[in-house]
């Protein structure tokens, strides 16, 4: 799995193929879907298009909250590969766990034959919190080879990042640029960019790089999904990265993984 790829969160389903097409002209060979982004034939055609062998592009896509359930999420999963129009995907997540719903376990259960049956290569979860994840090591079965949760510098997830490292489970990041917000024109951000003649954008992912996170940036602008792409050729020091780890607030911008049961 490359450690940064290509997410489509909020990109309209008639921008899908372009953007990701942008991506993998720009080098990507990770893209990041879901069927509640309602974007996965976009996503498919560009592939199809893109004339890159199947194997050269690790594939994401993930169950929607209204799908969990044994049966299912079986027919969830042959819905999205005809909507991707693959065979196989190379990841595929639980969406949320919805603790209150407390239909997860039996979800993973499907997962686990999903992945028996070579047609997922790789299963995981995502905004799963380290309780969630215990109840799924229990069981004795596949162990989550990914939580992809919000992370970015406000939001460092020390706790979860610290269980994955435990378990082997890799720790995957959304907004990892904080969804483009304030956290762009933080000053301390900009003394980093100014210093090493990068962009702050660039900055915060050498940062996640730099902790082992796997990285999903979005973008439908050609040239920042370009610039996102461009942060092989610096590194952040050691004061640099605790420079950083000091803009840690806690402070979510999506929902509470302990809280979210909706399935709408």
């Amino acid at each position: 799995m490359p450690q940064l790829g290509f997410g489509v969160w909020q990109v309209p389903p008639q921008e899908a193929a372009t953007a990701v097409t942008a991506a993998l002209e720009a080098g990507y060979r990770s893209i990041d879907t879901a069927a509640a982004y309602e974007n996965e034939e976009g996503v498919g055609r560009a592939l199809a298009e893109s004339g890159l062998p199947r194997e050269e592009v690790f594939v994401t896509t993930k169950l929607w909250n209204a799908e969990q359930g044994y049966d299912s999420t079986l027919r969830a999963f042959d819905a999205s590969l005809a909507r991707l129009g693959l065979d196989v995907v190379d990841l595929y997540l639980i969406h949320w766990p919805m603790p209150r719903v407390d239909k997860y376990v039996d979800t993973w259960r499907a997962f686990e034959k999903i992945y028996s049956e070579g047609r997922a290569r790789a299963i995981g979860v995502s905004n799963f919190q380290p309780a969630h994840l215990n109840r799924l090591n229990e069981l004795g079965g596949t162990v989550p080879a990914v939580n992809q949760i919000e992370l970015h510098p406000r939001l460092q997830q020390s706790v979860p990042r610290a269980y994955h490292a435990d378990h082997g489970i890799v720790t995957e990041a959304w907004s990892p640029l904080g969804q483009g917000g304030d956290l762009l024109d933080d000053p301390t951000l900009g003394e980093l960019a100014a210093e090493h003649g990068k962009t702050v954008a660039q900055v915060v992912l050498r940062w996640h790089l730099q902790l082992g996170n796997v990285v999903i940036p979005k973008s439908v602008t050609p040239s920042r999904i370009r610039e996102n792409i461009d942060v092989f050729d610096f590194e952040l020091t050691g004061e640099d990265m605790a420079r950083i780890a000091e803009l840690n607030t806690d402070t979510r911008l999506g929902f509470d993984p302990d809280t979210m049961n909706s399935a709408g």
